[in-house]
């Protein structure tokens, strides 16, 4: 079949396809208003399929694998898309769910004759693959067909072309599903056993992020009768990245899922019972003023990150749960005593797996109970007597201790009680904070810690939780989040090679898989980098030279492009030729997002005014900023992780910006261009790009 004809019949079933969803489209009536129950779950039925309708009617599908049953099966077509399909009135699929298991096969086969499998419910199912067809459908038209896989022509050792072309794309200000360009590697992740946590070592491009938030939606595919989306919740680094991906998920079905930080999640959890310090100001002391090696090592949030602290802490719950128990007797009148060995024995054996306070209050309840029923027991109705056995039992009560979270978590570092092991700076400064209602972003892993032992979850457990970046999570936080789930559920991703954090964040990924038995744990590596041309991620694996902490350097895809440009400018025009570069890279009209990457937020500042005064249209990448608007933006590279922009200028790339300590930095900065780098250099150029002028 020649490619002309292939369009051709394409069309024609894809413009048949078109009109069957249509049609199904106008079949769906209004949406119910009344009150009975009954119809209005019928209803939110109703409108999930509508709203699958309408993500089938945009793109109907993007594969199609033509597939033969062993042993005598007949050659079928199977087209695979965001959204399973049925024909009008019959159960016959127009097209296939990508979650579906034998969608699998369109995400696992890479060729060759021999037989191809995919594990249904009904066991494995093999036979052999005669077409690999991609499509891209755009408003109705195919605007693409290529042909990955003919069984019988002969196989050339070629890149993919789709996943190149797709590749070859500019970016716009949001993140987009990948399901369309699935690799294999990726596929496995995605449909991985939901009762582990799965920990995902992915380069700088590698798809990450996007693989996570996948596997959400298969995930609530395959196990819909057990997995909730309310139930699920995505961690993000910061509130810009999470209205970066914020578009992932509704592409692909999946709505109501919690998207946050985890700050934001600890103040909520702590009922917002304290203020926390603007985190971009820790940011500020760590990025924009020169820290020693030795000075990182021990910084505070490496300390209160550890689990060496949570032993501290632990220490303190149990010496507090070792005094809820009175150890003496409460004598309400005379020739009436409870005895501690009775309360012991209500709180060891009555109150189960309740929470501290909770066992507390109860205990306390359990005593005033005793209380009122002996003396009705006994007679006792003048009520001068009762009211001083009341009074006799309000000040026992009292002396049974109480915590509120802030409380507890304060007595580690003032007053009598404070904890020897904690380092007198840390203690003072987090001493004075605490005093004034505020907490930093590294006290918030052991406050939600002691308030889940304290209190407990407010809600139900996570059925699943996905933490982005989480090389820069410590020990401490990834074990409060492990509390909050019955059973072992995570997507946990991030590169060491960006753990830019090193201030709070984590060396090796051993310090988190340790919280784990290791029948719980996956591990995947991502070593593969669709995100950049070959030439930038080259260049940008030079940075790192040595520094790979045992983590692989990234591997390109076969994608060509310009060479990166390093380019020595005088102090005095150094703004003049970050206009100059720009200026020429919108001429050219071949990019959509460019970004100007500068090592402090000031120095970003100075050229963000300076670019507006010449006429740009840009915008000032913020670290409180709720989100990236796309277009032209001057970013802090410490705030460009996660992001990625067609054209990137690194704007000072001197050895006065980048040092040894820094090269993580720098390598995040490179990293985030898809198609053109260049870097800038006042001075010498940075010794970690060999300091070549």
């Amino acid at each position: 079949m020649t490619v002309q004809s292939a369009y051709q019949e394409e069309q024609e079933r894809l413009t048949e396809s078109l009109r069957d969803i249509n049609a199904q489209l106008q079949a769906i009536g209004p949406r119910y208003k009344g009150d009975d129950f009954t119809e209005q779950m019928l209803d939110l039925q109703q409108e999930e399929r509508r709203l699958r309708l309408e993500v089938s009617r945009r793109e109907p599908y993007f594969g199609r694998i033509d597939f033969q049953e062993l042993p005598q099966g007949e050659q079928k077509p199977l087209y695979i898309g965001k959204a399973g399909v049925a024909k009008q009135g019959s159960s016959e699929l127009l097209v296939i769910d990508w979650r579906a298991p034998a969608a699998s096969l369109f995400y696992s086969f890479t060729g060759g004759d021999a037989p191809a499998a995919y594990d249904s419910p009904d066991g494995e199912i093999s036979g052999y693959v005669h077409l690999k067809r991609n499509f891209m459908i755009r408003q109705g038209e195919i605007v693409r067909l290529v042909d990955s896989y003919v069984r019988g022509q002969e196989e050339g050792s070629v890149t993919d072309e789709f996943l190149l072309y797709r590749l070859g794309e500019n970016k716009d200000n949001k993140l987009r599903d990948i399901v369309s360009t699935i690799q294999g590697e990726q596929d496995r992740i995605i449909r991985a056993d939901r009762n582990k946590a799965l920990f995902i070592q992915g380069v700088a491009g590698s798809g990450k992020t996007t693989v996570a938030l996948h596997r959400l939606a298969f995930l609530l595919y395959q196990y819909a009768d057990r997995m909730r989306a309310e139930r699920m919740i995505i961690f993000a680094p910061n509130r810009m990245f999470l209205d970066y991906i914020s578009g992932v998920l509704p592409e692909l079905g999946v709505g109501d899922i919690q998207q946050t930080t985890f700050s934001d999640w600890a103040v909520e959890l702590l009922e917002k019972a304290i203020a926390v310090s603007d985190p971009s100001d820790t940011m500020a002391y760590w990025f924009e003023q020169r820290r020693t090696a030795d000075e990182i090592e021990h910084a505070s949030g490496r300390f209160k990150g550890s689990l060496a602290f949570k032993a501290i802490v632990d220490d303190r719950i149990a010496d507090f749960e070792k005094r809820i128990v009175p150890v003496t007797s409460f004598v309400p009148i005379d020739g009436l005593e409870l005895k501690p060995e009775q309360m012991r024995e209500w709180y060891d054996t009555d109150y189960g797996e309740e929470t501290l306070m909770k066992k507390r209050d109860r205990l306390v309840s359990r005593i005033r109970r005793w209380f009122e029923s002996e003396l009705k027991m006994k007679g006792v109705a003048d009520k001068k007597i009762r009211a001083k056995a009341l009074a006799k039992f309000n000040s026992f009560s009292k002396k049974i201790p109480s915590y509120t979270t802030i409380q507890l978590y304060a007595s580690l570092f003032q007053g009598k009680q404070a904890a020897a092991s904690v380092p007198k700076r840390i203690a003072v400064a987090t001493a004075d904070r605490l005093k004034q209602g505020v907490a930093s972003a590294e006290d918030l892993a052991p406050l939600a810690y002691i308030q889940l032992q304290l209190f407990g979850l407010p809600k139900q457990a996570f059925d699943h939780i996905v933490i982005d970046e989480a090389q820069d999570y410590s020990p401490f936080q990834l074990e409060v989040l492990r509390l909050c789930q019955r059973t072992a559920s995570m997507t946990v991703l991030g590169d060491l090679q960006q753990g830019i954090h090193a201030y709070a964040g984590v060396q090796s990924w051993a310090e988190l898989t340790s919280l784990f038995d290791e029948e719980q744990i996956g591990f995947y590596e991502l070593n593969r980098s669709y995100r950049s041309t070959m030439e930038i991620i080259e260049f940008a694996n030079k940075i790192l030279g040595e520094m790979t902490g045992g983590v692989k350097p990234a591997v390109p895809v076969f994608r060509s492009g310009d060479p990166v440009v390093t380019e020595a400018v005088p102090g005095e025009q150094w703004l003049d030729r970050i206009e100059a570069s720009i200026r020429d890279w919108q001429a050219k009209g071949e990019y959509e997002t460019i970004s100007v990457i500068g090592r402090t937020a000031l120095e970003c500042e100075q050229i963000y005014h300076h670019l507006q005064g010449k006429g740009f249209d840009a915008s000032l990448v913020q670290s409180k900023q709720p989100a990236y608007g796309g277009g032209l933006s001057v970013v802090p590279v410490y705030l460009s992780k996660g992001l990625e922009f067609d054209a990137v200028l690194i704007a000072d790339a001197g050895e006065n910006a980048y040092e040894r300590l820094d090269a993580k930095l720098l390598y995040v900065g490179c990293t985030r261009a898809l198609h053109k780098l260049k870097l800038l250099h006042r001075g010498k150029l940075t010794s970690l790009l060999g300091g070549e002028a």
